[in-house]
């Protein structure tokens, strides 16, 4: 039985933000922070700005996608009653970022972003609250809608693990979702469903072991009922607009990766078994040892093709 799980442990390293990477997000979450306070200030002073870091950010599940891209969420939260739409409210938000960098910042649905091309994005979700009542988010020609993104980290550091197992793992499914693309779940709905998975068993040490495990129990989710419920307000389910051909893809692809999982665990060789692995996690996901199990000959690394001495002895 091939033991890749030295090889999911150099799989994190390639698909987690690198420190320059996490450094210049810093820098431009707070730039973009004071044109907002700045803005507000001059245009609208009644409404204060107030921050809030969320999202795969706030609980270290973020990822670099394979075209190198990663973002931020930056909640912008004004503690009073809005006197305006909840669209007007972005688009003052809007306006606040848009020209800090080269590309036009866009007004999306449920966000404004801010596009730094070809390296990350910050995103700007826009909240209401109101004395007495649930944080509200603006969604652009639709008002405002019930939502609260604390509670939401809150509720998924409940779930970890003290080894840090479900945060690799979320992030192994992210990558997946990445590698395959083609409409696949967004990091919410696979940060719930595996967080709700890893409830059914007994994580394993082995993080091969433990992703196939976890694998298999979304899968038995979606048999039972095809559907991602957020766990806090707003409660809604993620999969609601999936149209048959979505969802087809979804778990034809869960199927697929659940089977390559079981081979590669059964599979006595770490380069075979990694192959397999590499189906479904890409390119990032690096070569095993070309060796049977009971082979005595030197390991070999297999790197682009090539063998050579394993440069991490293991």
């Amino acid at each position: 039985m091939s033991n890749c799980h030295n090889l999911f442990q150099q799989h994190n390293t390639n698909i987690s933000l690198t420190q320059g990477k996490r450094d210049k997000m810093t820098a431009s979450k707070e730039a973009l922070r004071e044109k907002i306070r700045v803005w507000f200030k001059k245009n609208h002073p009644e409404y204060i700005p107030q921050f809030y870091i969320q999202g795969s950010y706030k609980m270290k599940t973020g990822i670099r996608t394979k075209d190198d891209i990663c973002d931020l969420d930056d909640g912008v939260y004004f503690f009073r009653t809005p006197d305006v739409t909840a669209t007007t409210l972005q688009s003052w938000v809007h306006q606040a970022v848009d020209g800090h960098t080269d590309t036009p910042a866009q007004h999306r649905k449920k966000c404004i972003r801010t596009i730094f091309a070809g390296d990350y994005e910050v995103d700007h979700p826009v909240y209401i609250k109101e004395e007495g009542k649930e944080y509200q988010l603006a969604v652009k020609d639709n008002g405002f809608e019930n939502s609260d993104p604390k509670a939401m980290v809150d509720w998924f550091n409940s779930k970890k693990d003290a080894n840090g197992q479900l945060l690799r793992i979320v992030k192994y499914l992210k990558s997946w979702c990445d590698h395959k693309r083609n409409k696949m779940p967004n990091g919410l709905s696979m940060t719930i469903l595996a967080s709700n998975a890893i409830q059914k068993f007994s994580l394993n040490s082995r993080d091969d072991i433990s992703l196939r495990d976890v694998l298999k129990e979304i899968k038995k989710a979606m048999d039972t009922k095809f559907e991602c419920i957020v766990p806090v307000v707003p409660k809604d389910d993620l999969f609601i607009d999936y149209d048959s051909t979505r969802k087809a893809n979804f778990l034809n692809a869960l199927d697929e990766f659940i089977s390559d999982a079981d081979k590669a665990l059964k599979e006595n060789n770490q380069y075979r078994a990694s192959l397999l692995w590499r189906k479904h996690l890409g390119t990032r996901f690096p070569f095993g040892i070309d060796k049977d199990e009971n082979a005595s000959t030197t390991d070999q690394y297999i790197i682009g093709g090539a063998r050579t001495s394993n440069p991490w002895g293991c």
